[in-house]
């Protein structure tokens, strides 16, 4: 392959993913039909623990993210596990139908859960849109303007004097002066092809 980079061009957007217990940042949300409860389809990665979540709870939803959004949310969701913190915790949410929606977004949908395809990384989960509301008519943020302005939004900061890998996906920094040959990304799973040292 030579450079994956261009499936950064694919149109998606920027979402928090919720559901009862914890929540992740998601880019892979397509709607696939066009009903009046149409489907919604997102993609989660196996090795985060939301993924678990998502499998036994019976519904989720997106929280959608517009150009201003608050960068804790980005942080919070996107550089972390529940597994390590209440992602909740400091990140204002409404609760609607028993699930956490972040409160800084345009708004939200919520999906009852009806079919899960699973591949080598991710599952697909697909949802009928039961509940969704617009709280902002402003631009949602997309995924190709994210990694644009990752280093912006996030403001990696870095130790002096230390050789510094930067996930070019999601942001996570790991320190050393090689990266092991078959190492991943413990947040989002890419390989070290996918990391620029810094």
């Amino acid at each position: 392959m030579k450079n994956k980079k261009i499936t950064r061009k694919i149109t998606q957007g920027m979402y928090v993913l919720t559901t009862k217990g914890g929540g992740c940042m998601v880019d892979a949300v397509s709607q696939i039909s066009a009903t009046d409860n149409p489907l919604i389809a997102v993609a989660v990665m196996k090795n985060n623990y939301t993924h678990d979540l998502m499998k036994k709870n019976n519904s989720f939803a997106l929280s959608v993210l517009g150009l201003d959004v608050n960068v804790d949310i980005i942080k919070t969701f996107g550089l972390n596990s529940m597994r390590d913190i209440n992602k909740f915790e400091n990140i204002p949410t409404n609760e609607i139908m028993d699930l956490p929606i972040i409160e800084d977004s345009l708004g939200y949908m919520i999906c009852e859960k009806i079919d899960a395809i699973s591949n080598e990384t991710h599952t697909l989960f697909i949802g009928r849109l039961i509940e969704a509301d617009v709280y902002k008519e402003e631009p949602a943020m997309s995924y190709n303007y994210y990694q644009e302005h990752k280093d912006e939004l996030l403001k990696i900061k870095t130790e002096n004097g230390k050789t510094t890998w930067v996930c070019t996906i999601c942001g996570y920094i790991y320190y050393g002066d090689t990266l092991p040959e078959n190492y991943q990304c413990p947040v989002c799973g890419v390989g070290p092809e996918m990391f620029e040292k810094k």
